[in-house]
C-alpha cells in the first residue's frame, strides 16, 4: 500500500501498518509526540491499522483534533483518579472541548473545590504510573451488561441507544475501563500539565427533565509554561468578566423576573446608541436603507420560511383573534416582505436593506450567560437582494465593512468558508455558483481562509469572521451567508434587462451579529476600559473643593456644549479619593480644577493613558478630545501605577 503524507512525500509498505508505527517508521521524534492520526479527513487513533492507500497526516498537540485526543485522555485520567476515590461515583460522560474537557459525574455527596487538588493529586500518581492505554470491542449486550455489572447506568443508557448488533468500543488504562470511541494517547505518560479548574452544575444529556449531575472542567498541555500561560489568561478574563464589570460601571442588570433578558442601563443605553450611531453612518455610507420589520408576525408566515417546522421549540408564541402567532426569532422574513412591497427591476438591485431587528429565541436556562447568551437581542441583520453577477461584488463590499468594523476595536480575526452540508436543499449547480462566488471574493480581497467542508446553511454556504480580543479568545461575530431558497419559497422576483421575470439571490449578513453579545464582547476586550468615543462617561471634573464648584459647572457647560459626555464629582471629598473614584469607573478623562486653574481658564488634565497630561487651556483639551471622538481613536491604557504618577 502507498501512504500519502501531509508534504507528499509518499511510503510504501507490503503489510498492514498503525498510525503509530507509521509515525516511528518516519522519525521515532514524531512518534512521541503523536497523539492521534489523520486518514482522508477523518480523525484515527494511533491503533488504526491502515491495509490500503490512503492520505496520512500525523497529529500532535499543535493540531485541533490532535489537541482534542490529548485533552480527552486527560479526562479518562481524571476518570480514573475520581473512581479511585470515590468508588460510588457514577461516570456520564467526559469529552475535550475548546481549551480543555470535561467529566460529568453523579455523586451523591457532592463534589467541592476541596476535592479538586485530591484528585489532582491522585492524577499525578496515575500519569507516573505510565500505564498503557489499549482499546478492545464488545457486542453491544456484552457492553450492556459489563457496565450493568459495574453498576454505571449512565453508560448503560448510552450503550442501549446504539442500534442492535452495533460493536462497542472502550478504552482501558490500569484498573479503569471507559466507554468510548476514542482517539486516545498510546499512554498516560505524556499528559503531565493539567489543571482542574472549574465544578458546575449539567443536567444529563442536557435537558432539564434529567437529573443535575457533577461537571468538573480542567485543561492539559504538553508543557508546563503553556499551562501557566493559559491559567493566567484565565485570570485575567475573570477580571474583566463583563457580568461583575456590567454591574460595577452601570451598564446592565440580569433579574429573576426576566431571566434572559438584559436590561441596559442609562450609562449601558449610551454605550449601546453610540454603537448603533456607528452601525448607521458606515451602513449609509455603504449604500444601505434601514427599515423596521413587527416584533410578531403570523404563523403561516413562519410556516413558508421554514422556522416553523424547524426552529419551534425556539419559538414564543401565542394566538391572536384564533390565528397563531410568533414572535419573530429572526429578521429575514419580514425583510422578504418589504421586498415584495413593490415590484422590482434589475435597475433597483442591488438592494442593500439593514434592519437592528428585536430577536427573541428561548434559550435553556443552564445556557444563559449575561449578555453573551440572552433570549432577547438586538441583531444588526441586512438582507441584500441581487442578481447572480453581482455576488462576488456584494460579497466584498460586506467583507470590507465587517474588516473595518473589526479593524476599527483592535480586533485581530480570521475566516472560515462552509461548503454544502448533505443536509441541504437547491441544485448542484446554485451551490457550486455560490461557493464559487464566496471563494472568488475573498480571493479577490486577499483574505487568508479555512474551508469547512460540509459546515454551511441548509440553504447556502457562508463564510464566519472569527474574532481576536486582547487575551487571545476567540468570538464568532460577523457571517456572510448565501441563500437561494428563501426567495425560492416566498417566490421573490424582478424584472431583468430581458424584460422577463427572474428570481433574485439573497444574503444574510451581521456585523455586530448580536449588539448585546458584542457589547459584552467590548466589556471584556477592553475591561471595561472604553476608548474615549465610546465611554458613557467621557470626562470626569474633579473640583478640589467647594470653593470651585462654580469653575467646575463652568467647564461642564462649557463641554456639554460640545457634544462631550461628561460629569462634575460635586461630592465633600479629597481630591485624592475623586481621582481614584473615577479611575474605578474607567473615565477617559479627568479635569482637576482648583484656584489657578479657575484663575487662567485651565484644566489639570489626568488620563487613563498618560496619568498626569499636565495644564492645559480648556479650549485646546476640548479641541484635542473631540479630535479624538471624531477619529474614534484608541489609546493605549497604561498600568494602573502610572495613572497614579
Amino acid at each position: 500500500m502507498i501512504i500519502t503524507l501531509k508534504d507528499g512525500s509518499k511510503k510504501e509498505y507490503s503489510q498492514p501498518m498503525s498510525v503509530i508505527d507509521i509515525a516511528a517508521d518516519i522519525s521515532e521524534g514524531l512518534a512521541r509526540v503523536a497523539t492521534a492520526g489523520e486518514v482522508d479527513g477523518e480523525t484515527v487513533d494511533l491503533r488504526t491499522v491502515l491495509d490500503q492507500d490512503c492520505h496520512l497526516s500525523i497529529l500532535t498537540f499543535e493540531d485541533p483534533e490532535g489537541a482534542g485526543a490529548f485533552r480527552h485522555t486527560t479526562s479518562h485520567i481524571m476518570a480514573q483518579a475520581i473512581k479511585r476515590l470515590y468508588p460510588q461515583v457514577k461516570l456520564a460522560i467526559g469529552p475535550s472541548i475548546a481549551d480543555g474537557f470535561y467529566y460529568d459525574v453523579d455523586s451523591d455527596t457532592p463534589l467541592t473545590t476541596e476535592d479538586l487538588e485530591k484528585i489532582e493529586k491522585e492524577m499525578k500518581k496515575i500519569v507516573k504510573e505510565a500505564l498503557p492505554i489499549t482499546r478492545f470491542t464488545k457486542p453491544r449486550e456484552e457492553a450492556i451488561a459489563y457496565f450493568k455489572e459495574k453498576n454505571e447506568p449512565y453508560k448503560v443508557e448510552l450503550i442501549e441507544d446504539f442500534p442492535e448488533g452495533e460493536e462497542i468500543s472502550f478504552y482501558q488504562q490500569g484498573e479503569f475501563v471507559d466507554l468510548c470511541a476514542g482517539p486516545h494517547l498510546m499512554s498516560t505518560k505524556p499528559v503531565k500539565a493539567f489543571k482542574l479548574t472549574s465544578l458546575a452544575g449539567a443536567y444529563w444529556r442536557g435537558s432539564e427533565k434529567n437529573k443535575m449531575l457533577t461537571r468538573i472542567y480542567g485543561t492539559s498541555f504538553t508543557k508546563k509554561a503553556d499551562l501557566d500561560a493559559y491559567l493566567t489568561r484565565l485570570e485575567e478574563a475573570k477580571k474583566r468578566d463583563h457580568r461583575k464589570l456590567g454591574k460595577q460601571l452601570g451598564l446592565f442588570m440580569m433579574r429573576e423576573e426576566g431571566p434572559g433578558f438584559p436590561f441596559f442601563l442609562p450609562k449601558g443605553m449610551v454605550l449601546k446608541n453610540t454603537l448603533l450611531d456607528y452601525w448607521r453612518e458606515i451602513h449609509r455610507k455603504a449604500g444601505y436603507v434601514e427599515i423596521s420589520t413587527p416584533i410578531m408576525l403570523s404563523r403561516h408566515l413562519w410556516e413558508t420560511s421554514g422556522h416553523w417546522d424547524h426552529y419551534k421549540e425556539n419559538m414564543y408564541t401565542t394566538v391572536i383573534d384564533d390565528t397563531d402567532f410568533a414572535i419573530k426569532p429572526m429578521n429575514c422574513p419580514g425583510g422578504i416582505l418589504v421586498y415584495q412591497s413593490e415590484p422590482r427591476s434589475y435597475r433597483d438591485l442591488p438592494l442593500r436593506m439593514g434592519e437592528l431587528g428585536l430577536v427573541h429565541r428561548h434559550e435553556k436556562s443552564g445556557q444563559l450567560h449575561g449578555l453573551m447568551r440572552v433570549r432577547c437581542f438586538t441583531q444588526d441583520d441586512a438582507h441584500i437582494f441581487m442578481m447572480p453577477e453581482q455576488i462576488r461584488d456584494e460579497i466584498k463590499g460586506v467583507a470590507k465593512l465587517i474588516d473595518e468594523v473589526y479593524q476599527l476595536f483592535g480586533f485581530k480575526y480570521h475566516v472560515e468558508l462552509s461548503t454544502r452540508p448533505e443536509d441541504s436543499m437547491g441544485s448542484d449547480e446554485d451551490w457550486e455558483m455560490a461557493t464559487e462566488a464566496l471563494r472568488g471574493a475573498l480571493d479577490d480581497l486577499g483574505l487568508p481562509y479555512v474551508v469547512n467542508e460540509g459546515d454551511g446553511a441548509f440553504y447556502g454556504p457562508k463564510i464566519d469572521f472569527h474574532l481576536e480580543d486582547s487575551i487571545g479568545r476567540t468570538w464568532q461575530c460577523g457571517t456572510i451567508q448565501l441563500d437561494f431558497q428563501l426567495p425560492l419559497r416566498f417566490n421573490c422576483e424582478y424584472i431583468g434587462a430581458d424584460g422577463e421575470k427572474h428570481r433574485p439571490i439573497m444574503i444574510h449578513r451581521v456585523a455586530f451579529g448580536s449588539i448585546e453579545r458584542f457589547i459584552g464582547i467590548l466589556i471584556e476586550h477592553f475591561a471595561g476600559a472604553f476608548p474615549t468615543w465610546l465611554a458613557p462617561v467621557q470626562v470626569k471634573i474633579l473640583p478640589i473643593s467647594d470653593k470651585h464648584m462654580e469653575y467646575a459647572r463652568k467647564v461642564e457647560d462649557a463641554l456639554l456644549e460640545e457634544g462631550i459626555r461628561c460629569e462634575v464629582d460635586a461630592r465633600a471629598e479629597k481630591i485624592g479619593y475623586k481621582i481614584r473614584e473615577a479611575r474605578l469607573e474607567k473615565v477617559p478623562y479627568m479635569l482637576v480644577v482648583g484656584a489657578k486653574e479657575e484663575e487662567e481658564e485651565l484644566v489639570s488634565v489626568r488620563s487613563r493613558f498618560a496619568g498626569d497630561e499636565g495644564q492645559k487651556k480648556l479650549k485646546d483639551f476640548i479641541s484635542d478630545i473631540k479630535e479624538e471622538i471624531s477619529s474614534r481613536k484608541i489609546r493605549e491604557t497604561v498600568a494602573e501605577e502610572e495613572q497614579k504618577a
